[in-house]
């Protein structure tokens, strides 16, 4: 049984590569073509430039993809080896490697060209005016949202005050008039359509706010005080989570922002204040 099955094997081995190559590269193409897997709805008012961003990386990586699996394919089964046949050794083409390194250069360079406007705009320049503040703070291994109350000023914290048992997780200076006033939740809440001016914070080790649907991604690192800003567009809950890896809890650090209606939202903080109280 074994034998008979062992001559059913074609000898041309060149021929069975090329149809290897290219099935594995048919079949990869399909999923994203399909889109299987693709990305969540995007809820930010960047995000439409974002998907065209990566859309546009998408086409062009793809296409050099294909070209270079067909290519090497094509190759696997030209220069199989054959009986009689004799083998050449090159030095290579300096114009054809001088070539596809511009090109290259060219296309890196390009790309990061087209999105360093809208990468540029969330990171330095400033807010607007009456964006919602939120201070993000990670922390091993939860997320915490800090709301600067009517005064608009977040007060100090101070890392000796951290108690779960007092329910003080950030820290914060009972002693600082700023600070009574503060808001501080285990969920994120964003008005709609309003910017939100994001302060992020960690107390342990690096963390990275990640929230798909607004196409936000930054690190938060101990001792810096990071700055970005985005505006949410529709309402609903939406996942965040810890792109980086920060200790054996990193699976279970997840959050969820809420984006609800600017009325939906003043009541909310009202009714965080008067629990305060």
């Amino acid at each position: 049984m074994w034998a008979k099955s062992i001559k059913g094997i074609p000898d041309d081995m060149g021929l069975a590569l090329l149809a290897i190559i290219w099935l594995i590269t048919l079949a990869s193409t399909y999923f994203f073509v399909a889109k299987t897997w693709w990305l969540p709805v995007g809820a930010s008012a960047a995000a439409p430039w974002i998907d065209h961003q990566f859309a546009v990386t998408f086409l062009l990586m793809g296409f050099i993809f294909v070209a270079a699996q067909v290519t090497l394919g094509l190759f696997s089964y030209q220069y199989r080896d054959r009986p009689g046949q004799t083998s050449d050794y090159s030095h290579g083409n300096n114009k054809l490697e001088l070539m596809w390194t511009v090109l290259t250069a060219i296309l890196f360079v390009g790309l990061n060209l087209m999105g360093s406007h809208l990468w540029a705009s969330e990171r330095f320049a400033p807010a607007h005016e009456g964006a919602t503040k939120v201070e993000v703070t990670g922390a091993q291994f939860a997320w915490y949202f800090r709301y600067p109350g009517p005064d608009g000023t977040y007060g100090k914290v101070n890392p000796k005050d951290i108690s779960a048992e007092e329910q003080n997780p950030l820290g914060l200076d009972a002693s600082d008039p700023a600070a009574k006033d503060d808001v501080v939740s285990g969920v994120m809440y964003l008005p709609v359509n309003r910017e939100a001016d994001i302060t992020l914070r960690a107390q342990d080790v690096i963390h990275s706010l990640f929230i798909p649907s607004m196409r936000f991604k930054q690190d938060a690192v101990p001792g810096l005080l990071i700055k970005m800003h985005f505006t949410p567009v529709m309402t609903g809950d939406y996942e965040i989570a810890c792109a980086e890896l920060c200790g054996l809890g990193h699976y279970k650090m997840h959050g969820i922002l809420k984006v609800v209606s600017p009325e939906d939202f003043d009541k909310w903080i009202a009714s965080k204040e008067a629990e305060k109280q």
